[in-house]
């Protein structure tokens, strides 16, 4: 089909998307716009309806970024962030039981006393304002869904993606063909596995010096507790059940605002069984003794998943090419042991601002911006990487148990020493090729959910508000259908029906389909947590932005 040509617009900076690090990235710079008294065109396009839409983290958040970008955040009326930590536990369970950790046993960077509890969503969303006033341009509910090169392969700008095309790929009467956005310089802040970052990653091979990245799955529900049950600023971290030893992961539960919890589970994505499920490890994990007192009277709503970037010091790619950069997850920015990475994110958006604001300041566009790849691991990031970076290694190579003891040696090493007798580990085979055959596991049989405190996930999809227009070509793209029947459900048990937080896949028994079952996609129901993009054994499935608002919309998450 033969497109029209796209309309397009001019900026001096393209942002995709318009999370913590792209938002910082869009405030530094009508900073320095202001400062000089040059003009600096900025636009942010975001795949959320909203900003802050498809925003979503525990959060216990660091407030130094915060604290850096917009120095007199805390006395705003309208500050996102009102409740401090005032309590942080960290509990390692058993089945039945479990013991609290002592808070001396932690360097004291792990401590969260200093930090506020609260929705990143909110955070986005009070930033986006903030660029707004500043006179940032932003586009909600365009997604970028191609990156734009010049004849010399320079970066110059994205395409939103058309809208109106049908799932035969054929244009509907209310067909409109995306925009072009053309800037001087892009930043990609796309979060976890981005769809167009990724693709920069390969085409300018931007990982070629760092080691793989690693995942983890979080799941989020948000609760109403009941009176009694509500401590404001309480924080409580586990580790150890329900998963098994060699599957690693941890909870949250962190009281807020108006007698609201937010409660969640990680799992790392290297974990081997492919019958194991992160929404039903979660499930399980509300019910243990400890911890499923506080949802006494208490009401579930809201409901989320997202996956984490878990690689670290040494994962992170080389973080710029011609014509831009990559900002916050998409760098992989994310501390693990905290469980914190929005303050990085921030940070790092102004770092590329900074960058960028030189760069047009010398009348420069579309080269390598240096200065910010060169700077970031002698910043505050790197510092806060880097003593942590040899745990999720460890972790993965001993088991939780063990590997807890070594992370908590290495980072007391790292803070007295600042060095470490492990060096700097590598992390082993990426997720997806830690996943054994279902022969060669006792697969993992779940309780059916009670309704009030385990839930199903069709259920909790509801919660998240997620919809997504029906009549459009597929956003989950299986590459070979064939390899998804012959591998991903002969030789590895269908882990697509488990590993996604949202029913998107199964496998139905079907008489008519050849093979007598048949891949069923659930589109409809996806929450853009990028999973199947990660964990697919063969890496068969490819996740691309859907059409126009498409997705969930998270309030207070």
């Amino acid at each position: 089909m033969a497109h029209p040509e796209r309309e397009g617009m001019d900026f001096d900076v393209v942002i995709v998307g318009a999370g913590p690090a792209g938002l910082a990235a869009a405030i530094r710079l009508k900073q320095h716009a202001h400062e000089s008294g040059d003009e600096i065109n900025v636009v942010v396009v975001e795949k959320g309806s909203e900003v802050g839409a498809h925003i979503l983290s525990g959060a216990v958040i660091d407030p130094s970024g915060l604290d850096t970008l917009v120095p007199d955040w805390r006395d705003d009326s309208e500050r996102p962030l009102k409740t401090a930590v005032e309590r942080d536990e960290f509990l390692y369970l058993t089945k039945n039981s479990g013991v609290t950790m002592p808070n001396l046993f932690f360097p004291k960077f792990m401590s969260n006393h200093g930090n506020f509890v609260g929705s990143l969503s909110n955070v986005a969303k009070y930033l986006g304002a903030k660029a707004e006033a500043l006179g940032v341009e932003i586009y909600p509910g365009f997604p970028a869904s191609e990156v734009l090169y010049d004849d010399r392969g320079v970066v110059v700008g994205i395409a939103t993606g058309d809208l109106g095309i049908a799932k035969s790929g054929e244009p509907r009467d209310d067909y409109t063909r995306g925009m072009e956005l053309r800037g001087k310089y892009v930043i990609f802040g796309e979060g976890a596995r981005g769809s167009l970052t990724k693709t920069l990653i390969d085409r300018f091979d931007l990982n070629r010096h760092s080691d793989h990245q690693k995942y983890g799955l979080g799941v989020k529900e948000l609760w109403q507790l009941a009176p009694g049950k509500f401590e404001p600023g309480l924080v409580r971290h586990s580790m150890g059940w329900p998963l098994p030893n060699k599957a690693g992961g941890g909870s949250w539960l962190y009281h807020f605002d108006d007698h609201l919890l937010s409660v969640g589970f990680v799992t790392h994505l290297n974990y081997e069984n492919p019958t194991l499920s992160p929404f039903e490890e979660f499930q399980r994990f509300k019910t243990h003794p400890m911890i499923r007192e506080v949802f006494e009277g208490a009401k579930r709503i809201g409901y989320g998943a997202r996956a984490i970037m878990e690689g670290g010091w040494q994962s992170v790619p080389k973080l710029v090419f011609p014509g831009g950069c990559l900002v916050g997850d998409s760098a992989g920015f994310v501390n693990v042991p905290r469980i914190k990475g929005s303050h990085n994110a921030v940070l790092s958006g102004m770092q590329a601002a900074d960058a960028i604001a030189d760069a047009l300041k010398a009348g420069r566009q579309g080269d390598e911006l240096t200065a910010y790849d060169a700077g970031w691991r002698d910043s505050a990031i790197g510092a806060d990487l880097k003593a942590v970076r040899n745990v999720k290694p460890l972790w993965s190579r001993y088991g939780t148990l063990a590997g807890v003891g070594l992370g908590g040696l290495d980072m007391w090493s790292n803070t007295l020493l600042n060095a470490s007798p492990f060096g700097t580990l590598k992390h082993g085979k990426p997720d997806h090729a830690c996943t054994k055959p279902i022969s060669e596991v006792t697969p993992i049989v779940y309780p059916k959910p009670d309704g009030k405190l385990t839930f199903d996930r069709l259920s909790s999809v509801y919660l998240s508000n997620t919809n997504h227009e029906e009549d459009q070509p597929p956003h989950l793209q299986v590459k070979d259908m064939g390899l998804q029947k012959a591998s991903e459900h002969d030789v590895f048990g269908g882990p697509s029906a488990r590993y996604c937080p949202a029913g998107v896949y199964e496998w139905v028994e079907d008489a008519a389909a050849g093979d007598g079952v048949r891949y069923q996609i659930n589109a409809q129901n996806c929450v853009h947590c990028k999973t199947c993009d990660i964990k697919d054994p063969n890496q068969n499935i490819n996740w691309v932005t859907p059409e126009g608002p498409g997705g969930p919309n998270y309030p207070n998450m």
